[in-house]
């Protein structure tokens, strides 16, 4: 052998051994791992304790504790340690450590089936202090730490020590539904159970249905059939009517709030004051244009006053409660999105506007609370970039704002009661998780630094940046390339879209989870994976997201095709290869795509897909849409089932046949259009899945959908 042929081969052995070459994901990674394995590493359970700068997580089925003034670490107490406690007191075995939620320096308590667990590690004891029923649902531990709120079916009882309990409402229709969500969980709405600050009284919804239609549902796992009806309000139908019971716990009996007419309004942002004598309502009319909020005499039910009242020509949706300052029953925070972008509001109890607390092109994500003194309130926002949130402090007396994290992405921070330090949960496009510990002025110490998951894995490049629209706005994307990308070639696109209100697809943050590697696996395939939020989307103040009001469809395809645009420039994009993926909002988003587009779409797959919004439930639809009688041609416009001739290129349909959320019928009317047309439409129903396809069935589904797009585009 030659000395050169064999200086190539050392050269090549040497490179094999010092390049590993990276894997491939597989759909099993999207399936098994995507939420374990392949996700960054996290801290369980990261909270503070208390009253105090401790901080507690759960690691190896151990609590760990430390403290923002020390680097100390010290386990608190191990499972195996608590089932020693106990079987003490001849009690059940836990096989896992569930959510904990400390009492102070000493105590905590969990729920482990439906059992109210107290550990004092301090006295060495674990006692199970409350309980409900097996068949109870939607427990509620009262301010207290010691009573338990919770549903039976349809109604709700509450137990004071785990013994006996008392039964609340007692309706024999189950059409009648106390202390659960109501609204269908629109409005920040995620439950119907409301302690009271001193847990004197538990507020809640009670939700009447028998005015609103039955929906059916087909159960093929009986022989024959049978039909599951559920309560199904469509857009222009009647909706079901809530009122609002307080229930004091040292009687036993319930005042109903006296919340009036329209019976169809909608009743949100519930709030106690903090001395339990008056409760707060935010009242929406059904046109969701006209919001007043309204307080209310505790012991009589009577509205005291109309705090204050918020109008749009488009829609008002609030979906926050009050927030007291501590320590005053007469001061409180509002946010609101009247000026356009999502900020804070001063109010006092007789509705007097102190003053505006923030204000700009940015919006408030969330509100963090207060210090102990209230002083300082802390918020998350997007005040540097859309793309980004960041945790402030702003200063009451003087309107002085702050920024606390520092690093570019997206931060989720908790502060310790006091307000002087805060845990960054936090992560960027190169940076998969951070996790430290801050003070206002500084990073004090790193308690994480996660390593890339997939740094043994095949990825191309991924660029994040904005295009205008016709408009002039900016409108963000993400592309993700090949990892063998050459921009000497030609390359197809898969659209991903979700585009609808309340998502936000284009961040500043680390990209993981099911459809991240999903895209990851078609561009090791060869596709290039492209993302544009367009206006309708989220965080980007209202009149980016009330551009879609009456038409939904329409201003989201137009700027969907400025991503078109812009991608036909583009010297290595195969334009004559574009396809789509979406779900829910986003199969609404490819099928439009597919259809209204001049054929600009050659392959699209969309999952549960909205067809015609006259299907689609009451809040949500009118919300955006107003009813079909007062907008015949929005409606018209924007039914799928008018475009069915349109359709030309390669079009997959899937849909849980028990989805709750967009039923059925919308993709069965579109099949049956497409059947009578003789149009070449592809169908597949998951057949008992809701509207998400879960479980092993997930496998097969995503499969399909890689399968069809190599097959077809």
């Amino acid at each position: 052998m030659s000395r050169i042929k064999l200086s190539i081969v050392f050269l090549l052995f040497i490179s094999s051994f010092s390049y590993p070459q990276k894997k491939n994901f597989t759909i099993e990674d999207v399936i098994t791992n995507a939420y374990t394995k392949l996700m960054p590493e996290n801290l369980s359970q990261l909270k503070w304790i208390p009253g105090s700068h401790e901080f507690s997580f759960v690691k190896d089925n151990f609590i760990i504790k430390g403290s923002a003034e020390s680097e100390k670490y010290d386990t608190v107490i191990s499972l195996e340690k608590i089932n020693a406690l106990l079987s003490q007191n001849g009690e059940m075995k836990i096989n896992y450590l569930t959510s904990i939620s400390w009492i102070n320096t000493n105590e905590f308590n969990f729920i482990y089936k439906n059992k109210l667990i107290r550990v004092d590690v301090a006295a060495k004891r674990a006692d199970i202090i409350n309980c409900a029923p097996d068949e109870a649902e939607n427990l509620t531990v009262a301010p207290n730490n010691r009573y338990l709120a919770f549903t039976i079916k349809n109604n709700l009882y509450v137990s004071l020590d785990g013994k006996e309990y008392r039964t609340i409402t007692n309706e024999t229709d189950s059409n009648i539904i106390s202390g659960q969500a109501v609204h269908r969980n629109e409005f920040g709405i995620n439950g119907g159970i409301f302690w009271s600050p001193n847990s004197n009284f538990i507020a809640f919804y009670r939700m009447d249905q028998r005015m609103v239609t039955d929906y059916p549902l087909l159960d093929i796992s009986f022989n024959p059939a049978r039909i599951k009806n559920i309560k199904y309000p469509m857009a222009g139908q009647t909706s079901h009517q809530v009122t609002v019971g307080i229930y004091n716990l040292k009687d036993g009996t319930t005042t109903w709030l006296k919340t009036g007419e329209p019976k169809d309004q909608y009743l949100t942002s519930l709030t106690w004051s903090p001395d339990e004598n008056k409760f707060y309502i935010a009242h929406l009319n059904r046109d969701q244009n006209h919001l007043k909020s309204i307080k209310y005499d505790v012991g009589t039910g009577e509205p005291i006053k109309i705090l204050f009242e918020e109008k749009d020509n488009e829609y008002v949706e609030p979906e926050t409660p009050i927030y007291f300052l501590p320590g005053s029953s007469n001061k409180f925070v509002w946010l609101s999105e009247r000026d356009g972008y999502k900020h804070a509001y001063l109010y006092d109890t007789e509705g007097n506007l102190i003053k505006q607390l923030t204000k700009g092109n940015w919006v408030i994500t969330e509100l963090n609370g207060f210090d102990m003194n209230g002083e300082y309130l802390f918020f998350t926002a997007t005040k540097e970039s859309p793309l980004e949130q960041h945790f402030y402090r702003l200063d009451l007396r003087n309107n002085q704002l702050e920024k606390i994290t520092k690093e570019e992405g997206t931060h989720f921070v908790q502060k310790s009661d006091d307000g002087a330090y805060f845990i960054d949960n936090f992560s960027n496009y190169d940076t998969p998780r951070k996790i430290t510990l801050l003070n206002s002025n500084e990073q004090l110490r790193n308690f994480l630094t996660a390593a890339n998951p997939f740094e043994e894995y095949n990825l191309g490049k991924t660029e994040v940046f904005s295009i205008k629209n016709k408009e002039g706005i900016d409108l963000y994307c993400r592309m993700i390339l090949p990892p063998d990308f050459d921009p000497t070639k030609k390359y197809p696109v898969i659209f991903y879209v979700y585009g609808g209100p309340h998502a936000q697809l284009v961040t500043n943050s680390f990209g993981y989870g099911r459809y991240f590697l999903w895209f990851y696996i078609m561009a090791q395939k060869g596709y290039i994976i492209f993302t544009l939020d367009n206006r309708g989307s989220d965080n980007r103040g209202l009149e980016f997201e009330q551009a879609t009001f009456r038409k939904l469809g329409t201003v989201e395809i137009e700027d969907q095709l400025c991503g078109v645009d812009y991608l036909k420039k583009l010297s290595y994009v195969d334009a004559s290869r574009f396809g789509v993926f979406g779900w829910s909002y986003g199969g609404f988003m490819t099928t439009s795509l597919m259809l209204r587009t001049g054929n600009q779409f050659k392959v699209g797959v969309g999952g549960g897909a909205v067809i015609d919004w006259s299907l689609y439930e009451v809040m949500y639809t009118e919300r955006y849409m107003d009813t079909p009688e007062s907008n015949p041609d929005g409606y018209k416009e924007s039914s799928l089932l008018n475009y069915v001739e349109n359709l030309k290129g390669k079009l997959l349909l899937v849909h849980g046949t028990f989805d709750p959320v967009v039923v059925w019928q919308h993709t069965l009317l579109f099949a049956e259009k497409a059947m009578h047309m003789n149009k070449p439409l592809d169908y597949f129903p998951y057949i008992k899945h809701e509207h998400g396809i879960s479980g092993g069935d997930a496998l097969h589904l995503y499969t399909k959908i890689t399968n069809y797009f190599i097959d077809n585009l």
